[in-house]
């Protein structure tokens, strides 16, 4: 009896590996009879502002069921269009991604509709050591004098965030956005409307600016007062000592060891009071 139940489970064993083999042929032959397409993608890393060319994408197979929105399928369409996005090696290259028919290469392709492209001069402290790379996001920072307050005859410094969320396009000659180690540059270009342009090249001529770098995802605002010298040490700072002369009468007691019979006498003395801090005295002569 356990001998038939034995060749019982072989032959439901084999009957199931042969119909999952059917199963399974019918399948690559559906694939194979035009369920897949011809998508174009990258064949290695391009960067944003680069024309393309034949070297650089090719023809991969992708199931027709599951082809992204927007993605090319022929080479000669592709041929000469720029980039405005950085693509990596093996992915779709979409129509989003490319600039408008015409647009030559370099970085005018990377410039956002409506904004313009400034450069700025920093040096190793003030381009954040290195790490404002291309696509990061970062507030500007003007250091000047406020011609508004002054102390005597000298003004006041002051810091002031003037720029937020600035997109930084290019460090130095590169406008690739993919490179993630920092790169000391002297100079940084940010993508700006035409009023922040002007707003940038006025703090410039007026003080010297700083870059502070900002999360990519961090939308909100940082309004500020501004910093002067007097409002980070002012509360540090020991008051000046303010003398004030004062004359007024005080009464001298009798001594009564060394002076018999001698009436009181008022006699009228200067006196100073002091003030130091928080504390007063007072000196009299």
């Amino acid at each position: 009896m356990k001998k038939y139940k034995t060749l019982i489970v072989l032959v439901i064993a084999l009957v199931a590996g042969s119909l999952s083999v059917v199963l399974a042929s019918q399948w690559l032959t559906n694939q194979s009879n035009g369920d897949v397409v011809q998508v174009a993608v990258a064949m290695h890393d391009i960067g944003p502002g680069q024309r393309l060319n034949r070297e650089m994408i090719k023809m991969v197979e992708w199931p027709s069921k599951s082809i992204p929105i927007g993605v090319t399928h022929e080479i000669t369409k592709l041929e000469g269009r720029v980039l405005k996005n950085s693509i990596l090696k093996d992915e779709p290259i979409y129509w989003s991604r490319l600039a408008p028919a015409g647009t030559a290469g370099g970085l005018s392709a990377v410039i956002a509709e409506g904004y313009r492209a400034i450069t700025v001069r920093v040096n190793d402290v003030v381009g954040v050591g290195g790490f404002a790379l291309p696509g990061n996001y970062v507030d500007i920072i003007v250091s000047t004098q406020n011609d508004e307050e002054k102390i005597g005859s000298k003004e006041k410094n002051i810091s002031k965030i003037i720029l937020e969320r600035i997109l930084v396009l290019a460090i130095a000659q590169e406008i690739g956005r993919d490179d993630t180690k920092p790169k000391v540059v002297n100079a940084v270009t940010l993508e700006v409307t035409p009023e922040q342009a002007e707003k940038l090249d006025v703090a410039r001529s007026v003080g010297n600016l700083s870059l502070v770098l900002r999360n990519q995802v961090d939308f909100g605002p940082g309004v500020t007062k501004g910093e002067t010298k007097e409002s980070i040490l002012g509360n540090g700072i020991s008051k000046p000592i303010q003398a004030v002369q004062v004359s007024y009468p005080i009464k001298k007691e009798n001594n009564k060891k060394n002076i018999k019979n001698e009436k009181n006498l008022e006699i009228e003395k200067n006196c100073v009071n002091v003030i130091s801090g928080f504390h007063e005295s007072s000196e009299c002569f």
